[in-house]
């Protein structure tokens, strides 16, 4: 069963057939061949179940919130806002990408609209200052990953849903590591800009009167998260409520920026609605999936095949952590997540480990599978937005990067306290 189920993920995934579908097909085949009877005959109250739920209502109001700030033109003021604050440093505008790409990560919740939206802000930056292309746009690559880790992050949502785990505490738990990763990209930066200064650029000086009038142009971006997340935690709105409070903010905003337009309208709902369907096909096929893994007993057998190996609980993680590696060559983030869910987490539980903090942990991992070949998304996002130079430049950029979220999977499994300290504290 653990054969065909993994063999049958990768060739499926190989023959381009849509995730969502893939996982339908798999829990069709493992029913058929290994189950003791037939499970499909509870599949409308599976599909039902999965998906009548107030917590997926989030999902659609994020995806909105970010497709309204994408079209508002916020991005290009607040560029220039951190631009004054943080180029001075090795590596010049590449530290302005990353700070951009964090903040913009805090009210977007998609890895793919924030590295769109900053490449689209900065690729014209760095021609006409001469940057090299390669760190310079691995930097916006990395950064747009912190999509899905900084809250609102529509994986989180995705996991605490499919993991029975309390969302809130998945957006405090992810607050501290993904500052700190995206501290960590600027450290990279700064290091391999001292050793070799050809890779940055030169470093923009500006006044302290042209820092604190830029100010401005970041409040609409830190209302929106602080009134997004604090509501959350202050009890005062479920994560599906916040949700709506921040697309009416988003409104707001591009209101005051006279953004709105019926072009602007449409184009907004239209990229909320094809992104939200692909999403919902994934999570209730993955719902699918977990329902006949857990009832045919392929779940139990995984976990009795590595317990008959002897080894311990922090070798048994490693080689989870080696496995998602591996497969986010192959596979999409949400994919890869939705996919193993159903298997890896009872697997970690059972190893004794908080699903909470591994739920931080795989977010880490999966956002590697942005920005490694042959799938890494941002990887084409980047360059569909650079228009110039190859694909490879782009690929060379992010291995520091990449590094980087390795050294943060170090710290998260030799100090958990970084992922648990603010849920167990608020």
């Amino acid at each position: 069963m653990i054969l065909f189920t993994s063999v049958g993920l990768l060739v499926l995934l190989a023959l381009s057939i849509p995730v969502g579908i893939v996982l339908f097909l798999l829990g069709f085949g493992i029913d058929a061949l290994f189950s003791p009877f037939p499970l499909m005959r509870g599949l409308g109250q599976v599909v039902w179940s999965s998906s009548n739920s107030a917590t997926l209502i989030a999902i659609p109001f994020f995806v909105l919130l970010g497709e309204i700030l994408v079209r508002s033109g916020v991005a290009q003021r607040t560029y220039a806002a951190l631009e004054s604050w943080v180029s001075w440093l090795p590596g010049g505008l590449i530290h302005a990408n990353i700070a951009t790409a964090t903040l913009f990560s805090a009210t977007s919740g998609s890895s793919v609209a924030t590295a769109a939206t900053v490449a689209s802000v900065a690729t014209p930056q760095a021609e006409r200052l001469g940057y090299d292309p390669k760190l310079f746009s691995g930097a916006i690559a990395a950064g747009g990953t912190l999509g899905i880790m900084i809250p609102p992050s529509i994986n989180l949502i995705v996991y605490g849903f499919l993991t029975e785990t309390s969302i809130p505490k998945l957006f405090l738990a992810g607050l501290i590591p993904g500052f700190a990763l995206a501290l960590l990209f600027m450290v990279v930066t700064a290091i391999f800009c001292i050793i070799r200064p050809s890779l940055g650029g030169p470093g923009i000086s500006a006044s302290w009167q042209k820092r604190i009038n830029g100010l401005v142009d970041l409040v609409p971006l830190l209302g929106l998260f602080g009134a997004i997340v604090g509501s959350i935690y202050a009890g005062w709105a479920t994560p599906t409520e916040a949700a709506a409070i921040g697309v009416a903010m988003a409104f707001a905003i591009a209101a005051t920026q006279r953004a709105i337009t019926w072009e602007m309208i449409v184009a907004s709902l239209k990229g909320t609605i094809r992104t939200t369907s692909m999403i919902m096909l994934v999570v209730i096929g993955a719902y699918v999936l977990n329902f006949v893994l857990t009832a045919s007993g392929v779940s139990r057998a995984l976990q009795e095949f590595l317990q008959g190996l002897g080894l311990g609980a922090l070798a048994t993680l490693l080689i989870i952590v080696v496995m998602y590696i591996v497969l986010g060559f192959f596979i999409e983030t949400l994919s890869l997540m939705v996919a193993t869910i159903p298997i890896v987490v009872p697997i970690v539980e059972q190893l004794g480990y908080d699903k909470l903090w591994f739920g931080i942990l795989m977010i880490i991992l999966v956002e590697m599978a942005l920005i490694t070949p042959p799938v890494g998304l941002n990887l084409y996002v980047v360059q569909g937005v650079r228009k110039s130079g190859s694909l490879f430049d782009v690929m060379l950029g992010v291995i520091p990067y990449a590094l980087a979220m390795l050294v943060m999977v170090g710290l998260l499994i030799a100090f958990p306290a970084i992922a648990l300290y603010l849920p167990e504290h608020i």
